[in-house]
């Protein structure tokens, strides 16, 4: 396949990228306990899991070989749309309702990491309360900025597939130009499993915004989502299988 943009409009051009990072990741991703409406209290038991979660990120982060673990716990999923519902049965779709990101020095380490009693106390934790666990190192493929976690917002996982992977990496560019034009996205770092890892999806793609609701407004009232970002999703096959996640 090749690359083709519809409606093509000169406002939004491909995104302005910078030189990715040379870490590793881990992107370990968990269905536990997803909630039925926005904003729905956490029950108990995950709240239990998460507190363990994030004491154990503490302790993975005292590791050489560490830079950052952050957990995170969904708010909103998006609905299935185009490309995605007309293939469901074929696709595994993403119902993760918490997620630790690893951050390591390199992808090698990362791998590395993955040996440590530490890193398998964090995964049997998880998968212990999990009905579906997705786990896959990664390298930034590419980077438009750095996700700050340090503060509260809106963080999305952006689950990714595609007929062709590399028109999805390139149809990617086009799609992140139009969220920076049409949402102020300045951050946002692409996530390519690392070959021989197992992923359910092509790429995944990380980003913050400060806030949900002014982001859903920005997206949902240009009619550009539907005639250029989901129309070019359509065409070249790529499905786009979006989940925000706060801070936990």
């Amino acid at each position: 396949m090749e690359l083709h943009i519809v409606n093509e409009n000169p406002k939004y051009p491909p995104v302005k990228l910078i030189e990715p990072t040379t870490l590793g990741y881990i992107h370990l991703a968990a269905v536990v306990q997803p909630r039925q409406a926005p904003f729905m209290p956490i029950r108990r038991e995950k709240g239990q899991l998460i507190a363990r979660l994030k004491y154990l990120a503490q302790q993975l982060e005292q590791l050489e070989a560490f830079e950052k673990a952050t957990v995170f716990h969904a708010i909103v999923m998006a609905p299935s749309s185009g490309y995605v519902k007309q293939h469901r049965d074929s696709i595994h779709l993403p119902r993760y309702d918490i997620v630790v990101l690893v951050e390591t020095r390199s992808p090698e380490t990362a791998r590395q990491v993955q040996k440590t009693e530490e890193y398998a106390m964090l995964v049997d934790a998880l998968s212990s309360k999990a009905s579906d666990l997705h786990s896959i190192v990664a390298r930034n493929v590419k980077r438009v900025g750095d996700v700050e976690k340090r503060r509260k917002g809106i963080f999305l996982f952006n689950y990714f597939v595609g007929e062709d992977s590399q028109v999805t990496l390139a149809l990617w560019d086009y799609l992140a130009g139009w969220y920076a034009v049409e949402t102020g996205m300045d951050n946002s770092t692409l996530l390519l499993p690392l070959e021989g890892e197992q992923s359910n999806y092509t790429i995944i793609n990380h980003a913050r915004w400060n806030g949900l609701l002014s982001f859903l407004w920005q997206q949902v009232t240009k009619k550009s989502f539907r005639t250029y970002m989901q129309a070019n999703l359509n065409v070249n096959h790529v499905g786009a299988m979006p989940i925000f996640y706060h801070l936990a």
